[in-house]
């Protein structure tokens, strides 16, 4: 099977460069900021070979990428069944933002890639305090990355000052026993997760960990056990693209993942991980490149999970 090389990612880029189709995300003011034209592309073999094309290292907030990463986190730190209880694995088929999402029998968040379940899991990050807590959660980020990763201040009091609807998501688990009583400190972490700063090379190097079963393919360390890798793939390949999932699944058949910060991340298991930055953004949330390069490359590349070998 063909691994993309330098020529067919400047390809990708050249070809894409000229789509405009969709806009920045404003609703968090300060991503209103991003320059619309920027656009990145970044790839991480599962041997550590890293190829990247146009604005691969512009600083952006990783917004919902950080998703399955800190579940992650979450299902190293407690196991599978503990997690379970507090957000399930099921598609929604709902916007990410989406109030409705607990399940009516269980009271849990339907999944942890869309808002409800990923404050239900960045409430289970462990420490004495908010410190600790961030501490514990950017050292998790690092050893997926690379290196230490920072938190954009000003996006986390854009988030934090405009988060009502969050609020709202949060209040709602609270009633049913999904988060604890602090849930001020949980929502201050989940909008801090989402506004650390990445590039599109350190979110390659990311997907390239998850590709390589859970080992980061230039520093050796073990960022997440084996089997929880599974259990982030698969619902990134079910729910990491929300509403549009389905279609996705269809097109581009591999698992994914996006943010309104303009990054998005797709992996080909035990093989590579991919990233693109560009904002301008579609009805779903998702990069318009970005989504576009996906499908363009699964095809050239047969990459589909199902597609016949």
């Amino acid at each position: 099977m063909t691994t993309p090389d330098r020529a067919l990612l400047e390809a990708l880029h050249r070809d894409h460069l000229g789509l405009s189709d969709g806009a920045v995300a404003t609703y968090i003011p300060e991503l209103a900021k991003a320059d619309p034209d920027a656009f990145g592309l970044a790839l991480c073999t599962a041997a550590g070979e890293v190829l990247t094309v146009g604005d691969h290292d512009a600083p952006f907030t990783i917004q919902s990428v950080s998703k399955p990463f800190v579940y992650g986190m979450a299902l190293d730190d407690h196991g599978r069944d503990a997690v379970l209880a507090r957000v399930g694995v099921e598609p929604t088929g709902d916007a990410f933002n989406s109030i409705i999402t607990l399940d009516e029998r269980s009271k849990r968040p339907h999944n942890p890639m869309v808002n409800a379940g990923a404050i239900a899991v960045a409430a289970l990050t462990p420490g004495a305090g908010p410190t600790e807590r961030l501490d514990h959660l950017l050292a998790a980020m690092a050893r997926f990355t690379g290196h230490r990763v920072a938190v954009d201040v000003s996006v986390f009091m854009s988030e934090r000052s405009t988060g009502h609807r969050n609020r709202a998501i949060a209040h709602l688990m609270l009633n049913f026993g999904m988060v604890e009583a602090s849930i001020d400190e949980a929502l201050d972490l989940y909008f801090q997760q989402c506004a650390m700063l990445v590039t599109a090379r350190d979110l390659a190097v990311m997907a390239g960990t998850l590709a390589n079963w859970g080992v980061n393919p230039l520093t050796g360390e073990r960022a997440l056990a084996p089997a929880h890798v599974r259990d982030v793939l698969s619902v990134m390949y079910t729910c990491g693209m929300y509403d549009a999932a389905g279609q996705w699944a269809h097109d581009v058949g591999l698992p994914a993942k996006s943010g309104v910060g303009g990054g998005l991340i797709a992996v080909a298991p035990g093989r590579f991980g991919l990233a693109i930055y560009a904002p301008r953004l579609d009805a779903h949330g998702h990069s318009v490149r970005g989504v576009a390069v996906c499908r363009a490359l699964s095809q050239r590349l047969g990459l589909h999970l199902f597609e016949p070998r």
